[in-house]
């Protein structure tokens, strides 16, 4: 991938966190990263998303506990 696109999006990514979350913070985009992802994958193939919570219950649990923490920032954000 060019590059220029990957700094794009990155700015894109950092822009959207700071929007949604308050804070464009390195943790804060890998948890939305990782909830952007997550949530994708269990819309378009919700098979695949069973499969790998099946596989990995930990991992699974993390996941929520990413989303959960996504969707309270939001919510605080919305406050504001």
């Amino acid at each position: 991938m060019d590059k220029t696109l990957t700094e794009q999006v990155d700015g894109l990514l950092e822009k959207y966190t700071e929007l949604l979350v308050g804070e464009g913070s390195v943790e804060n985009i890998e948890k939305v990263k990782t909830w952007i992802l997550y949530t994708h994958i269990a819309k378009s193939m919700p098979p695949l998303a069973k499969h790998w919570n099946a596989e990995y219950p930990d991992a699974r649990e993390q996941i929520k506990n990413v989303i959960t923490q996504v969707k309270e920032m939001n919510e605080q954000q919305r406050k504001k």
